[in-house]
């Protein structure tokens, strides 16, 4: 058994960064002086819903909060809900989500286990599915269940008084769900499980059935959601502003150099592996401007490419982005698009390259003189080629083809 060795109130200093809340945070804290002292550590609980087949770094906020808590020595539960994904969790939803099949859970919550290693130390961490329980109820096990909460609570859930408000359909099934996930919580006698700020709910479910069922009540840490790449909207496939663990370190990398000076500070806060005093030092550099913008975002975007690529392979990214962009130089895998001489009209050209979605965003971006040719900023909407002539299109800060004429 790990020994737990870090004090009970540097764990909390620690846990504490970026969380948006800790319920109730004196009875969690009673509970590491606890752990502390008996060196027995505490069971945590994350439950997985897997109804998609992979993960971003939206996902790994939580992940990244369990890992710290499995280093200091703590328990990690991995609950995969291989049972209740044949429900779908409505927390957030303004419309019911489509059941499931088993075999679509299933193969889910297989690329799920292995994409969560890149994070978790899986040879410490005790993957359960819920199935094994649930899968055991019988009617009468449900109704008794059920029992345990009121209609009332349920309904005071936020996306369900939406939803009743708007008569919007809410079926049963959608409202059995956050007991069942509550009862998890029961059958594990969790000491704390996490979420997103969007499953406080589906959390405190946990801590109500725990006491109706007489046992300690589990205490809840909740993680913000982090915006995608986009800066504006919370990290989604859906959304197209993801970034996956399963996608190249060259894009990772890429993506990450994409997003705001604003938005990176979040990042730091939310998805690196340092510890709180040196991230506080890092955002604090950047706000009194002892630390360049630019560098710092490097550093973020090296870091976590390597955590899931290896630290040599962030280390190369960033090499080579220093090469590509930072130093005005052109590798030799820059696509070449070859053109006949002439006129060429830029918004056709930059939306068939998919640089841009629309015209309007082409000309946005020509305004701002985010569109440069040759490294000079190009404003008009077309350009003429010379015979023979080679020159590098580049939009934004990642996008860039050269152009052949020929």
């Amino acid at each position: 058994m790990t020994k737990i060795t870090v004090s009970p109130e540097d764990q909390l200093r620690e846990i504490r960064r970026g969380v948006h809340e800790i319920l109730p945070e004196e009875e969690f804290l009673k509970k590491l002086k606890k752990s502390y002292e008996t060196q027995k550590p505490l069971k945590i609980k994350f439950g997985a819903d897997p109804s998609r087949p992979d993960i971003h770094l939206g996902h790994t906020v939580v992940l990244q909060k369990l890992r710290l808590l499995q280093d200091f020595g703590h328990d990690i539960y991995f609950l995969i809900g291989d049972y209740t994904a044949q429900i779908g969790d409505p927390s957030g939803k303004n419309k019911t989500r489509p059941i499931l099949t088993e075999e679509d859970v299933r193969q889910n919550a297989q690329t799920y286990s292995e994409q969560v290693g890149k994070v978790l130390d899986m040879t410490k961490t005790k993957v359960v599915f819920n199935r094994d329980w649930l899968g055991k109820f019988s009617g009468l096990d449900l109704i008794q269940l059920m029992a345990k909460t009121t209609a009332g609570a349920i309904l005071q859930r936020e996306d369900f008084s939406k939803r009743y408000g708007s008569a919007e359909p809410i079926y049963l099934h959608e409202m059995v769900y956050p007991v069942l996930q509550g009862f998890d919580s029961v059958h594990l006698k969790a000491d704390l499980e996490l979420g997103g700020t969007d499953q406080t709910f589906n959390l405190m479910m946990g801590r109500t059935l725990q006491n109706a069922y007489e046992q300690p009540s589990q205490c809840i840490l909740t993680m913000p959601l982090i915006e995608g790449t986009d800066g504006v909207n919370k990290m989604s496939k859906s959304m197209d502003n993801y970034i996956s663990l399963t996608e190249s370190a060259t894009d990772m990398f890429g993506k990450l150099m994409s997003i705001s000076d604003e938005l990176m500070k979040k990042y730091w806060t939310l998805l690196s592996r340092r510890p709180a005093a040196e991230v506080d030092a890092i955002i604090v550099g950047l706000k009194d401007g002892t630390r360049h913008p630019m560098a710092t975002k490097k550093d973020l975007a090296e870091e976590i490419t390597g955590y899931y690529h290896g630290a040599a392979v962030g280390k190369e990214e960033r090499d080579k982005f220093e090469a590509r962009f930072s130093k005005k130089q052109v590798l030799d895998d820059v696509e070449v698009v070859e053109r006949a001489a002439g006129t060429l009209a830029l918004l056709d050209l930059m939306r068939e390259l998919k640089f841009v979605e629309s015209n309007g965003e082409g000309r946005r971006l020509l305004k701002q003189n985010a569109v440069k040719i040759d490294g000079k900023a190009h404003a008009a909407e077309t350009y003429v080629l010379s015979p023979g002539s080679e020159v590098i299109l580049k939009v934004g800060k990642l996008r860039l083809v050269k152009l052949k004429a020929i």
